[in-house]
């Protein structure tokens, strides 16, 4: 099977910076994309930023111009670094991988366990 473990989180004053990292580990064949979604309390779960492997990217428009995500294939990790934070930033990140096994030979989605943003003064 495959694990993603994220690590960054915390609390931040407004207008402040985070760097989310993801490291997928296992079985791994072949990752074909990597991600970053969101929960705020009462809210529904939602895409922040994907990379595939050939590294495009795609970002919610909220984001947009404030978040960057990296990945390092190498490593199979992927970053998320959030710059100029508001409070409507403030969730529940997860990571988010749709990888190969080598157990299974067959494509899954994998979430990791989620850290916690909270912005505010």
């Amino acid at each position: 099977q495959v694990q993603l473990v994220e690590s960054g989180g915390g609390l931040v004053q407004p207008g402040g910076s985070l760097r989310l990292s993801c490291a997928a580990s296992g079985s791994i064949f072949s990752i074909q994309y990597m991600g970053w979604y969101r929960q705020a309390p009462g809210k529904e779960r939602e895409l922040v930023a994907t990379i595939i492997f050939g590294g495009s990217t795609k970002y919610a428009d909220s984001v947009k111009g404030r978040f960057i995500i990296s990945r390092d294939n190498a490593k199979n990790t992927v970053l998320l670094q959030m710059n100029s934070l508001n409070p409507e930033d403030t969730a529940v990140y997860y990571c988010n991988a749709e990888a190969v096994s080598r157990m299974t030979m067959s494509s899954f989605r994998y979430w990791g366990q989620g850290t916690q943003v909270t912005v505010s003064s």
